[in-house]
C-alpha cells in the first residue's frame, strides 16, 4: 500500500478495530465497519454530544465505541464482546498490541520520529533482520520494552526471567539481539480500510427457530445460529460469490420470556436422580406444555410475538428490504417445526374439538330418532346457533381473544423442517394421505410457497411427511441431500423418485439407473433404510407409538424408534406384509389406488408429489447407528451439506437462468 513520506498521526483508514468472541484472538472488523468506528472514536470528545452507536457486523451487532463493548441487535447476550483499536501490530500474525501500550507506543513514535523521512525502499511483508543494528531509542512499559533501530525498524521485547536467560545464551551464540528474541511491531494495519469493502445487501432472511431443551441452555439458540450462519458463509464465498445479495441467518428465541406453570413442576419433582429428573423438565416438559390446552397458547403467542418483534426490527433498520422485495424463510427444529406450522396454519385444538361436535351432529341427523329426540335436538342446534351468534358479537367488541388465530407480518417463502416430529402430530390429528399431489394437503401455498423437511436417517425424533401427502410415497426413498463438494450435482428438481425397497421392482430398474442408487464410501445401502418404507399412516406401528411415549420420558421414544429400525431387515424379507396386510387392516385410512408404476420401475409422472418435500442426510458407513441416533438429533446446525442445501433453495431465483424458466419441477 503507498505509505506516508514522512511519519505523521495515523489515518483512519490505517487504523483497524477488532472484536473478540469467547476469548478467542480478536478477529479483523471489515474495512467499512472499521472505517466507520474510527470516525466515531475521533468525534469522542468531553464536551461533544455522546456518539451514536456504530452499526457492525452486516447489522447484527452494534458497537459503543466510549465504552469498547459490542453487543447483538436482534437477541439478548450475557457474554461481553469487548472491540480493540489497533495501531500498533505484531508481524505474521497481524494481531493488535493490547490498547493501553500501543497508544503509549505510538506517542513516543510521534515524539520522537514525527516529521522524519521513511525509508523509500520500505517492505511490510519482509522483516529484515537488525544485526548488529544499535538502538537509537528505547520506551519502557510495564513487562515489556521497545526498542526503534530505526524509524521503520521497530522491536518489542519481554522483560521475564526466562526471557533474559535466552537473550544472554543466544546473544553468546552469535545471534543478534533483535532476531533471536524480540518480537518486530508494524505501525498501522496491513490492509488499508476502505468504505467499498461492506457487506453485501441482505436479500432474505431466515428466522432459526429452537425446539425442546432451551430452557436448560438458554444461550444455545444463538450458538447453533451462529454455527449454521458461519457455515452458510462459507458456502455463499465458495458458490454464490457472483451475486451481489446475501442471506442472513437470526435466531428466535421464545422459550425464556414464558412464565407456564411458574415452579410448580419443580416443586413435585422428587429428589432422587434430580439431575436427570431436572433435564427432562426442561426438555421434554416442552411437548407436555404444549399438548396442554392451558399453556398451548402461551407457547404459540411467544414465538408469534418474537417472530413479528424480529421482522419489523429488521424492517425498521433495512427500510430497503421491503422495498426491494426481500424473502422470509424459517427453519425450525424438533418441536419448533410443530409450533410454527401452527401459527401459519392457524391449527387450534379448539376448532379440531368444534369439527368433531359438528360431525357428531351429522350423524345425529342421519340415524332414526322418535318425535321427542328430534325436537329436542332442533332446540340443541337453535341454542347453538344463537350461542356462537353472542360469541361472535363478542369476539367484535373484544380487540384480541385467547383463541384467535395467529398472524405473521410476512408471507413465508421457504418453511425448512429440521429433525420434525410434524408429521406425527398432522397423524394424530386426523390429517390422512390424499389423491393429489399438492403440498396444500398440509400447507397451502398461500401460506407457504415450499415446505421441505430435513432429517438425518437416525434422528429418532424426526418423520417423514410425503406419506400424509401421497400414500405410495412410504416406499420411496427420500431425496439424498448432496455432499457440499459434489462436483456438477444433478439439481433436485429434475432427480427422479426411487424405490426404497429395490427387490419390489428388481426387473424393472436398468442398469444407469441403478448405479445412482450405489453406495458410496460414506453412505449405507438403500436396503438398510428400509424402515422408512413403513407408512405413517398406520398409526398401531411403531412410528406413532415412539410419539405416543413421549409422555414417559425421552427413552420410551428412542427404544420405540430403535425397536423400528431392528425390525427392518425382516420387513425387507416380506416386502408384500406391510403394503398389504398392514393397510387392509386399517379401514378408516383414506384409500389410494394400487401402486401404479411403468416399465422404467419409476412412478407414473399422473400421481407424483408437485415438489419433493422430504430430504434425507447421507448417512456414514463409519458412524455407528445407535450412537448417531443421540448425536443426530442436534447435528443439523454446523453441517456443509445443510447450509448448501438451504441456499440452493433460497438462491434459487437469483440463480434461474430465463432459459430454463419454464422446466417442469417434479
Amino acid at each position: 500500500r503507498a505509505r506516508y513520506e514522512v511519519v505523521r498521526e495515523l489515518g483512519a483508514e490505517e487504523v483497524r478495530w477488532f472484536y473478540r468472541e469467547e476469548r478467542k484472538s480478536w478477529k479483523p472488523f471489515i474495512g467499512y465497519d472499521s472505517l466507520r468506528l474510527e470516525r466515531a472514536f475521533r468525534a469522542l470528545a468531553p464536551a461533544a454530544p455522546p456518539v451514536e452507536p456504530v452499526c457492525v457486523r452486516s447489522g447484527l451487532y452494534e458497537v459503543d465505541v466510549a465504552s469498547g463493548e459490542c453487543y447483538p441487535v436482534y437477541w439478548n447476550q450475557s457474554e461481553k464482546i469487548p472491540v480493540m483499536r489497533g495501531q500498533w501490530f505484531i508481524d505474521g500474525t497481524w494481531q493488535p498490541l493490547e490498547e493501553e501500550e500501543s497508544n503509549l507506543i505510538e506517542q513516543e513514535h510521534l515524539n520522537r520520529f514525527k516529521g522524519q523521512q521513511l525509508q523509500e525502499s520500505f517492505d511490510m511483508e519482509v522483516s529484515k533482520p537488525v544485526d548488529g543494528k544499535e538502538a537509537i531509542h528505547s520506551l519502557k512499559l510495564s513487562r515489556n520494552h521497545v526498542d526503534w533501530h530505526s524509524v521503520d525498524e521497530v522491536y518489542l521485547y519481554s522483560d521475564a526471567t526466562t526471557s533474559k536467560i535466552a537473550r544472554t545464551v543466544t546473544q553468546k551464540l552469535g545471534f543478534s539481539k533483535a532476531s533471536s528474541s524480540g518480537t518486530r511491531l508494524h505501525r498501522g494495519y496491513v490492509e488499508e480500510a476502505t468504505l467499498e469493502d461492506k457487506p453485501p445487501q441482505t436479500s432474505h432472511i431466515v428466522f432459526v427457530v429452537h425446539g425442546i431443551g432451551q430452557k436448560m441452555d438458554q444461550g444455545r439458540i444463538i450458538k447453533n445460529t451462529a454455527m449454521m450462519r458461519d457455515t452458510a458463509r462459507k458456502i455463499e464465498e465458495k458458490y454464490f460469490s457472483n451475486l451481489a445479495t446475501h442471506v442472513e441467518f437470526l435466531p428466535v428465541e421464545w422459550r425464556s420470556k414464558l412464565t407456564l406453570d411458574g415452579d410448580t413442576v419443580d416443586s413435585i419433582t422428587p429428589d432422587k436422580v434430580r439431575g436427570l429428573r431436572d433435564m427432562l423438565n426442561s426438555s421434554a416438559m416442552d411437548i407436555m406444555y404444549y399438548t396442554s390446552p392451558l399453556y398451548r397458547d402461551e407457547l404459540v403467542k411467544g414465538l408469534q410475538q418474537e417472530l413479528n418483534r424480529l421482522y419489523s426490527l429488521f424492517c425498521s433498520r433495512n427500510p430497503e428490504f421491503e422495498e426491494k422485495g426481500g424473502k422470509v424463510s424459517i427453519v425450525s427444529h424438533s418441536l419448533g417445526c410443530v409450533i410454527t406450522y401452527d401459527i401459519m396454519t392457524g391449527w387450534n385444538p379448539v376448532r379440531l374439538y368444534e369439527q368433531l361436535l359438528q360431525k357428531e351432529e351429522e350423524e345425529l341427523e342421519d340415524s332414526w330418532m322418535s318425535y321427542e329426540e328430534q325436537r329436542l335436538l332442533e332446540e340443541l342446534y337453535i341454542t347453538k346457533q344463537r350461542l356462537r351468534e353472542i360469541e361472535e358479537r363478542l369476539h367484535e367488541l373484544k380487540a384480541s381473544t385467547v383463541s384467535k388465530t395467529p398472524v405473521l407480518k410476512f408471507k413465508v417463502e421457504n418453511f425448512f423442517c429440521m429433525g420434525s416430529p410434524l408429521a406425527v402430530f398432522l397423524a394424530l390429528r386426523g390429517i390422512r394421505p390424499g389423491n393429489s399431489g399438492s403440498q396444500d394437503h398440509i400447507l397451502p401455498k398461500t401460506i407457504c410457497n415450499r415446505l421441505l423437511n430435513i432429517f438425518h436417517p437416525t434422528d429418532p425424533v424426526a418423520y417423514r411427511l410425503e406419506p400424509l401427502i401421497l400414500k405410495h410415497y412410504s416406499n420411496i426413498s427420500p431425496v439424498q441431500i448432496h455432499w457440499y463438494n459434489t462436483a456438477n450435482p444433478l439439481p433436485y428438481e429434475h432427480m427422479k423418485p426411487s424405490f426404497l425397497n429395490p427387490t419390489k421392482e428388481a426387473t424393472s430398474v436398468t442398469d444407469s439407473e441403478s448405479a445412482s442408487t450405489v453406495p458410496s464410501p460414506t453412505t449405507s445401502p438403500v436396503l438398510v433404510r428400509r424402515h422408512y418404507g413403513e407408512s405413517i399412516t398406520n398409526i398401531g406401528k411403531a412410528s406413532i407409538l415412539g410419539a405416543a411415549s413421549i409422555g414417559k420420558g425421552l427413552g420410551g421414544m428412542l427404544l420405540s424408534r430403535f425397536g423400528r429400525s431392528s425390525a427392518a431387515p425382516a420387513q425387507a424379507s416380506e416386502p408384500g406384509k406391510d403394503g398389504a396386510e398392514g393397510d387392509d387392516k386399517k379401514a378408516t385410512t383414506v384409500g389410494t389406488p394400487p401402486l401404479p408404476h411403468s416399465s422404467s420401475g419409476f412412478l407414473d409422472p399422473t400421481v407424483e408429489l408437485e415438489h419433493r418435500i422430504d430430504f434425507e442426510l447421507r448417512e456414514g458407513l463409519v458412524e455407528s447407528r445407535y450412537w448417531s441416533a443421540v448425536t443426530s438429533h442436534t447435528a443439523y446446525w454446523s453441517s456443509l451439506d445443510i447450509a448448501l442445501f438451504l441456499l440452493t433453495f433460497m438462491y434459487k431465483h437469483d440463480q434461474e437462468d430465463p432459459d430454463k424458466s419454464n422446466l417442469d419441477t417434479i
